[in-house]
């Protein structure tokens, strides 16, 4: 996370909402010298403090073993490379905004029989979120389908002791830079989400 403190200002509250609302990470662990890395979709709870997830079988965190880990789950959002010609002021450097959320935690194997339930909440939150349609769940699929597909992930629970955010949108510049900045991101931004982007660099950060 970035250390600067003007950048790490959001409640709890705020990077717990963003990081469920997206619901979705970089899950990463260290398993001797080599830290241990996977893209996972997982559910936080309302409370943050479990997130559910599955791995499949051959990942190399799920073949760690079935010991509990330190774990962290990063959650980015969107993001844009910024330049200094932007700002109007002068005397500034190149730098990236972003934001970003860290879930860290302890990683353990949850039971088998809960991989079934697990994914159909997972399912659940995300088509919620769907323009209205008919609701996909497993009791669409042919007989025998999803438990054959499931004996090759494993389910997995971290529960969540710390999240942390960096919402670096220049609320270290004055406000008219700033917003000539979120301006330049909207039209001219090199990365991802840019109008959401720059509507969070204009609000109040």
């Amino acid at each position: 996370m970035h250390p600067n403190p003007v950048f790490r200002q959001a409640p709890e509250a705020r990077n717990r909402e963003f990081a469920r609302a997206r619901g979705f990470g970089m899950l990463s662990v260290a398993r001797g010298d080599t830290p241990l890395l996977a893209h996972v979709p997982f559910l936080l709870s309302a409370d943050g403090t479990e997130a559910e997830l599955h791995l499949v079988r051959s990942n190399p965190i799920a073949q760690s073993g079935p010991e509990p880990m330190p774990a962290i789950i990063a959650v980015t959002g969107p993001d844009s490379y910024i330049s200094p010609d932007w700002y109007g002021v002068a005397d500034q450097v190149p730098t990236w905004n972003y934001v970003a959320v860290h879930l860290t935690g302890t990683l353990r194997r949850a039971d088998p029989d809960e991989l079934g339930p697990m994914l159909e909440r997972l399912s659940a939150h995300f088509e919620a979120h769907l323009t209205p349609k008919p609701v996909w769940t497993m009791d669409k699929m042919s007989d025998g389908v999803a438990e054959r597909m499931m004996r090759a992930i494993l389910p997995f629970r971290m529960a969540v002791t710390g999240i942390t955010g960096t919402w670096k949108l220049n609320q270290n510049k004055a406000d008219a830079a700033r917003l000539a900045a979120a301006r330049e991101v909207e039209t001219n931004g090199v990365g991802t989400e840019l109008a959401q982007l720059a509507a969070m660099m204009r609000s109040d950060p």
